[in-house]
C-alpha cells in the first residue's frame, strides 16, 4: 500500500463526527414512539427514591431525565421533520401507535418528579399546560387514526399492554395537578377537569383491559409475546391507585372532591388491589419466559415498560397507605424500590451499550428503536 492510498482512505473515512451524525438520523428514522417511557421510568423512580429517603439518587435521577427528556424531543422532531412518512404510519400502527401516549406521560412524570423532589412548582405548572395539551391531541388523533384505518388487524396482533398507556398518561395529568396544588386548592374548573380526567383513565382501563386479558388467556402464544409492555396492565392500575389517593389526600383543600370522597376511597382500594394482583402473575411469566423456556434477555426499549410499574407501584403503595391511613403497607415500597431501582440500572446499562454501538463504529443493531 502506498502513501497515496493511505490518504485517500484517511479522506473517506467517516470521523466521529460523522458517526454521531449518522447516528442521530438512523436513532431518529427508526425511534420507537414509546421511548419517552424512559423518563417515565427515571421519574418516577426518583420519586420513588426521595419517599424513601434516598435523596441523592433521587437528584440525580433529574439530571438524567432533563438529559433524557430533551434529547429524546429532539429525535422526534428531526424524526418528523425529515421522515414525516415514518412518522404518520406509526400514528394509525396497533401495534407502535399507543407508544405515542408516553410523549405525555413523560412530560408530566417529569413536571411532578420535579414537583416532588425540588419543590419546582413553576417548571411543574408549565409542564403539565403542556401535558394536557399534548393529551387533548395524542389521545384524539390515536383513537381516530385506528378507528378510521381501512385495514385493521386481528385482536391477536393488534393489541398488548401498551394500548393502557392511554390510561397512564390520563391519569399523569391528575397526579401532576394534584402534587401542584397541595396547599391551595386550583379553580373550580380545574378541580372539575381534574376529576373527569381521573374517571376517564379508570374508563379507559376498564374498557381496554378484558381484551387483553382475553387474549392472554384464550390466544395462543408465543413466548416473544410475553414481552415487557404487558407489566404496563400493572403500571396503569397502579398510577390509577396513586392519582386517587393523592386526590383523596387533597380532599380537605380541594371542594369540590367533598361529595365523592367515599367513592374515590372504595374505587381507589379497588384499582390498588387489582395492581396487586397482576404483580405475581406477572413475575411468573418472567420466569416461565426466561427460566423455564430458556429464553434470552436481550435489551429493548419496551423494558423501560417494565420499570415504570414496578416504580409506580412503589410510589402508589406509599400514598396509598397515607391516603386510607393505615400505617401497615410500608415495608412493601421500601423493599420494592430497590427491585426497581435494579430494573432502572440494568435498562440504563442496555440503553447505553445500544447507543455506544454505532458510535464506535459497530454495526448498529436494526434500530436504536
Amino acid at each position: 500500500m502506498t502513501g497515496n492510498d493511505d490518504i485517500r482512505i484517511a479522506a473517506v473515512a467517516p470521523g466521529p463526527g460523522d458517526r454521531l451524525r449518522a447516528a442521530i438520523l438512523d436513532g431518529a428514522a427508526s425511534l420507537f414512539p414509546g421511548y419517552f417511557a424512559l423518563v417515565m421510568a427515571t421519574g418516577v423512580v426518583s420519586i420513588a427514591c426521595h419517599f424513601m429517603g434516598l435523596r441523592p439518587i433521587a437528584l440525580a435521577l433529574i439530571v438524567v431525565n432533563w438529559i433524557a427528556w430533551p434529547a429524546l424531543w429532539a429525535l422526534t422532531i428531526v424524526r418528523a421533520v425529515r421522515f414525516p412518512d415514518r412518522l404518520l404510519r406509526d400514528i394509525s400502527d396497533h401495534q407502535r401507535a399507543p407508544g405515542f401516549f408516553t410523549i405525555v406521560a413523560g412530560t408530566c412524570v417529569l413536571g411532578t418528579q420535579n414537583v416532588v423532589v425540588i419543590k419546582a412548582i413553576a417548571i411543574g405548572t408549565v409542564l403539565w399546560w403542556l401535558g394536557l395539551i399534548l393529551w387533548f391531541v395524542i389521545m384524539y388523533t390515536f383513537f381516530t387514526a385506528v378507528t378510521v384505518r381501512a385495514r385493521k388487524p386481528s385482536l391477536a396482533r393488534g393489541i398488548n399492554g401498551a394500548w393502557l398507556i392511554a390510561a397512564v398518561s390520563t391519569q399523569a395529568v391528575v397526579v401532576l395537578r394534584g402534587v401542584i396544588d397541595v396547599a391551595s386548592p386550583p379553580p373550580d374548573v380545574v378541580q372539575f377537569q381534574v376529576i373527569a380526567m381521573f374517571l376517564i383513565g379508570c374508563m379507559l382501563y376498564l374498557a381496554i383491559i378484558p381484551l387483553i386479558f382475553y387474549r392472554l388467556t384464550f390466544v395462543p402464544m408465543h413466548r416473544e409475546d410475553f414481552s415487557p409492555p404487558y407489566w404496563i396492565n400493572m403500571g396503569a392500575v397502579a398510577i390509577t391507585a396513586l392519582a386517587g389517593s393523592i386526590l383523596i389526600l387533597r380532599g380537605d383543600t380541594w371542594p369540590l372532591l367533598g361529595p365523592i370522597l367515599p367513592f374515590l376511597r372504595g374505587f381507589t382500594f379497588f384499582f390498588w388491589a387489582v395492581a396487586s394482583w397482576w404483580i405475581p402473575f406477572l413475575f411468573g411469566l418472567v420466569l416461565w419466559r426466561y427460566v423455564w423456556m430458556r429464553d434470552r434477555f436481550t435489551y429493548e426499549p419496551a423494558i423501560w415498560g417494565m420499570v415504570f410499574p414496578l416504580a409506580m407501584y412503589t410510589t402508589s403503595t406509599y400514598q396509598f397507605d397515607r391516603a386510607m391511613g393505615y400505617g401497615f403497607l410500608d415495608p412493601v415500597p421500601r423493599v420494592l424500590v430497590f427491585v426497581a431501582l435494579a430494573a432502572w440500572g440494568l435498562g440504563m446499562i442496555g440503553l447505553i451499550r445500544r447507543i455506544l454501538r454505532p458510535l464506535r463504529g459497530q454495526p448498529a443493531p436494526r434500530s436504536i428503536a
